[in-house]
């Protein structure tokens, strides 16, 4: 079998499409793999849970257009992923990949984890719970004061970390606790890089108005296709309220809904709101990855679906010359 690992002096090509949310992503991700002999490889968080489909955007099987697609729908909404968690997984699937003579294409709008995947991750501190759970009291005694306490600790980890986002503030001030040092300073040393790939990086940023209405006509879609009676669901099947999907875009604003705490025209406006926030979070993110092909439209658009298989083909070629 022809792996990255046994052919030292050949780099396999590997295709990496990110950008924000509603970019048109996965629509360019089938263009490149159906064109190409590509396998789509998920590198969205919510994605590679079961049960997590409308809300997640989740190309349905029948629009597939028969291409393998890896790491959807591998764990269950109750257990945890870390950055970590899914390199130790997406790794191997790169090189099976390559190893059928295939182009991986990473798609997805999880920073962090394609961080990860590409640059690796140092190993941090183990988890300690008895300083876990006052951080935990700190921040129920007082809204807000993690997330202050982390600017403090690791200016770059506060600045890519929501303040409601309690597991990784947690983590990430456990960390510089732990290790003396800011979490990021850390995980920059010791990082196993992937070999035996060279990467071509396709970033999406649309034009932010355009993107805001693509953005609100999702989310109404999402809504209308079914959101909330997935969490209905979901939630009859034994899924906690506190489970970690929950927390995230959409699922969270379903749940309020059905809890009778927030109307579903404002769980929508409220959904619409947080999205167009977050996409500008990952914008941010992903301007800041080096040897990256930027386009400053959608993924779906004709013009640049020539342009970027073009762009494509002369990376294989050059590859392979």
């Amino acid at each position: 079998m022809n792996t990255p690992e046994n052919r030292s002096d050949v780099l396999s090509p590997l295709i990496v499409i990110a950008g924000p949310t509603a970019s048109g992503k996965s629509a360019l991700a089938l263009e490149l793999a159906e064109r190409f002999h590509g396998e789509i490889v998920n590198c969205d968080s919510l994605q590679l849970y079961r049960g997590l489909d409308i809300g997640t955007a989740k190309t349905p099987i029948a629009q597939r257009r028969g291409i393998p697609h890896h790491l959807l729908d591998i764990l269950d909404p109750s257990e945890l992923a870390t950055a970590g968690d899914y390199s130790a997984r997406a790794r191997p699937v790169l090189r099976e990949i390559a190893g059928r003579d295939a182009i991986p294409i990473v798609t997805g709008g999880t920073g962090f984890y394609l961080r990860a995947l590409l640059d690796g991750l140092a190993e941090g501190p183990s988890r300690n719970a008895p300083l876990r759970a006052r951080l935990m009291q700190m921040e129920l005694s007082r809204t807000g004061r993690l997330h202050r306490l982390l600017l403090r600790l690791d200016v770059e980890a506060a600045a890519r970390i929501h303040a409601r986002d309690l597991n990784k503030l947690i983590r990430a001030i456990e960390i510089c606790i732990l290790s003396r040092r800011p979490a990021t300073h850390l995980f920059r040393d010791g990082r196993i890089p992937l070999q035996g790939f060279r990467v071509l990086k396709l970033m999406l940023e649309p034009d932010r108005k355009a993107l805001h209405a693509r953005i609100e006509a999702r989310t109404r879609e999402i809504f209308a296709a079914g959101l909330v009676d997935e969490v209905r669901a979901l939630l009859a099947h034994g899924v906690p309220l506190d489970a970690k999907p929950f927390e995230s875009i959409g699922y969270r604003e379903a749940i309020e809904f059905l809890c009778e705490r927030m109307s579903l025209e404002k769980a929508i406006e409220a959904t619409i709101i947080a999205t167009r926030q977050y996409a500008k979070r990952q914008i941010t993110w992903f301007r800041r990855e080096a040897g990256a092909t930027a386009v400053s439209d959608f993924g779906d658009d004709p013009a640049v679906l020539a342009d970027l298989t073009e762009i494509t083909r002369r990376f294989l070629a050059n590859l392979q010359a």
